[in-house]
């Protein structure tokens, strides 16, 4: 189908409205519903219509680079219109009306300007700075989403769950204590597993009495690109579930869609608690500019959706209620297409990002003295406190602790001195975590702050990522490595992306735990003993930290939170299972590994950590691999060989010129690498002396490439101490 056969059709369609032959329901009227406010909405299906044209024509000449539409799915307006600019929304792709009738309602917004702008890819784009096409405005309350497939809905639910935990803990957020947030997505996206997971999420947490105030919008055009979904299929999976209200309009009539949608946001805002909308819609101009529907649609069904066209039945509605005249409606009709066009020409060369600092700018925003600031405002109020007190501040962080309980006493630490500190996942509540590492926390804190969520990673994460939004700083749990997963998705997709697509203007702080890694000794196999990291030190701005002594613990625990509040960063530390309760280092009972959890010391993003001084070898090891280095380099020793041992600590930037400082005083570098020899650590380590410049020797030793195996097998494919060993000997006696 052609713009220009659906323009002709148009105008036939509004041909043959009889004027004055029906009037406004008076239920609409009586809500609000006005002519006025009808032929407002009119103009914004028709604005958005035209960009379609627009970014079609655009892509035609090369000056365009992204044509997927909203045309069919015009109806959305009126969720714009039901819904306040204060209710945060997350869009589908094909929420184009939504958007323009929301930004219209704010001053000195221009939605035609502005989705040209991201179309052209223009540097100058308001909310993506020309790094993708997206729906998003700050000032309209619009957060920019870039997923096809339901991703976006986990966070959805994590928004509209901290919009009502955010006001019963008195949490300052942006906004309102009645807010609703609004999730569009369409019918081929609900069968998602996160979609399905998402509105489980919903539906369960309302079970429980915890506010979830959520609109859930199906925009159900019947085909997801070439597969159809069954017309009866959205309202049997989703029409009858309890605990779900569910409501079905045809998203081709402005007024049946807009009673149903303002039925619907009343009754979400008032009994917070979720709901489900189905918009009945069609798809127009096919899936995307480059998408020829006649190659596996039958014309009948084509012609059928094109007969629906919500921007035709509007206008005829104007015109049989007598709203407007027939030429009224062409007038406005034709102002609009001739604006959009102007508009178009205008930016079509706008400037575009023309470097990798440019493009890159949000993905890692840092102010390590602000960090440094809010890491130790905590340790000077402590010590203020207890001078006032007149007692000296011996308390717990001074007593030497495993790796679990330091991260336990900081936790507490933090919950104690923020309020928008959260702390949740599986089993971390009464249970207090697998491994015991939240014991007590519940008690101490309220169920409110530290909670159990569902057996579901996705939404674990997407609890975080809508609590960021809403200003907590939240620290979800992962249980094990290989769980995340599960769930990867909401990081890559969903976290990592969102200031990069806003420019900044939006972000999701969180600290994400995660206990991982291998050699746990009675228990194991792959899932309890992931060793691969690889997936998360890909993501572009993600910290990736790993501490392997109770005192980094609590220092880059407190530096990612602060990181999180200060830059909206989002951390991930990896916490090394068998190291949890690890007290020896060399000898039984030598309490050698315990550390006090001192608040004395920040630990800044990038700053590794190195144990002796020898200048033979630079044992660079993170994790387990510290220990295991510390007792190699002491045998090491007696031979002969001096070593000092690196801990990274940070994987994610690594720490560059503390690893190249290092490596230039020893001239000889063993990286021991406890995760797999493909896609590892010990690759971008090596990488990264090369590339700085470093001649000396250098040798790596690593876990095999295998999932980790069950019992005492797990030995042949783990790194081990006699491996370090005979490599840290044979790279310091090559020749």
């Amino acid at each position: 189908m052609s713009e220009q056969e659906l323009e002709r059709r148009f105008r036939a369609a509004v041909a043959a409205a009889v004027p004055g032959s029906a009037r406004l329901p008076g239920e609409l009227v009586a809500a609000g519903v006005s002519g006025a406010l009808c032929v407002e909405l009119f103009e914004s299906q028709v604005t958005s219509r035209q960009l379609d044209v627009a970014a079609r024509r655009l892509g035609r000449a090369g000056r365009g680079f992204y044509s997927i539409g909203s045309s069919g799915h015009e109806g959305n307006a009126v969720l714009a219109a039901a819904t306040r600019v204060s209710d945060p929304a997350l869009l589908h792709y094909r929420s184009g009306a939504f958007f323009v009738q929301r930004a219209r309602r704010i001053a000195g917004l221009d939605p035609v300007r502005d989705v040209l702008l991201g179309v052209v890819a223009a540097a100058a784009d308001p909310i993506s700075g020309g790094r993708h096409k997206v729906f998003g405005s700050k000032a309209a309350g619009v957060i920019p989403q870039t997923s096809t497939i339901a991703s976006h809905l986990p966070r959805a639910v994590g928004l509209a769950f901290a919009l009502d935990r955010g006001a019963r803990l008195g949490i300052p957020r942006e906004w309102p204590e009645d807010a609703v947030a609004l999730c569009t997505f369409g019918d081929a996206s609900a069968n998602h597993s996160t979609a399905t997971g998402a509105i489980n999420a919903a539906v369960h947490t309302a079970h429980l009495g915890v506010g979830m105030p959520i609109l859930f919008v199906c925009e159900d055009n019947g085909i997801g690109i070439s597969v159809p979904t069954p017309p009866d299929w959205i309202p049997a999976a989703y029409g009858q579930r309890p605990g779900l209200r569910y409501f079905d309009a045809d998203g081709c009539d402005l007024l049946d869609a807009f009673g149903a949608a303002i039925e619907a946001v009343n009754w979400v805002r008032a009994q917070r608690t979720p709901a489900f909308l189905r918009l009945r819609t069609v798809r127009l101009l096919g899936h995307a500019g480059s998408d020829v529907e006649t190659a596996y649609r039958d014309p009948t069904a084509i012609d059928a959706d094109l007969s629906r066209d919500p921007v035709a039945a509007t206008s005829r509605m104007l015109i049989t209620t007598g709203v407007c005249t027939l030429e009224e409606i062409l007038a406005r009709y034709d102002a609009i297409a001739e604006h959009v066009a102007d508009v178009a020409e205008e930016l079509s060369d706008t400037p575009k990002l023309t470097s990798a600092a440019e493009v890159m700018a949000p993905l890692a925003p840092a102010h390590p003295d602000l960090v440094r600031a809010d890491v130790l405002r905590g340790v000077n109020a402590a010590h203020e406190d207890s001078a006032i007190a007149g007692t000296e501040l011996v308390a717990a962080e001074q007593v030497p602790m495993t790796l679990a309980q330091s991260i336990n006493h900081t936790l507490r630490d933090l919950l104690a001195r923020d309020r928008d500190v959260l702390v949740f996942g599986e089993d971390v509540s009464r249970k207090g975590g697998v491994y015991g590492v939240t014991k007590g926390l519940r008690k101490e804190f309220g169920a409110r702050r530290i909670f159990d969520t569902l057996l579901d990673e996705q939404s674990v994460l997407g609890t975080a990522l809508g609590a960021g939004l809403a200003g907590f700083v939240p620290i979800p749990e992962i249980q094990y490595l290989a769980y995340v997963h599960n769930a990867l998705d909401q990081l890559r997709g969903e976290a990592a992306t969102l200031s990069f697509f806003s420019e900044g203007r939006y972000r999701n702080p969180m600290v994400v735990r995660i206990a991982g890694l291998a050699y746990q000794k009675g228990f194991g196999g792959h899932f309890h003993n992931d060793n691969s990291l690889a997936a998360l030190r890909d993501i572009p701005g993600l910290v990736v930290a790993v501490p392997a002594r109770a005192d980094d613990a609590a220092a880059l625990l407190r530096t990612c939170v602060s990181a999180a509040r200060v830059d909206g960063r989002v951390c991930v530390i990896i916490e090394p299972i068998a190291l949890y309760h690890t007290r020896d280092l060399h000898e039984p009972d030598d309490d050698g590994w315990l550390a006090p959890a001192t608040t004395a010391e920040h630990v800044p993003i990038g700053r590794s950590r190195i144990y002796g001084d020898g200048t033979d070898l630079a044992i660079v090891t993170f994790g387990n691999g510290v220990p295991m280095s510390l007792r190699v380099a002491r045998r090491l020793a007696a031979r002969g060989i001096s070593a000092r041992v690196l801990d990274l600590r940070w994987l994610t930037p690594l720490p560059l010129d503390d690893l190249r400082h290092h490596a230039d005083i020893t001239g000889n570098v063993l990286v021991a690498d406890e995760t797999r020899r493909s896609g590892g650590v010990s690759e971008s380590v090596c990488a990264a002396l090369v590339d700085g410049g470093f001649t000396g020797r250098l040798a790596r030793v690593t876990s095999a490439d295998s999932f980790v195996p069950l019992g005492p097998a797990a030995a042949a494919v783990l790194l081990s101490e006699p491996t370090i060993e005979a490599a840290a000997i044979e790279l310091f006696s090559a020749p």
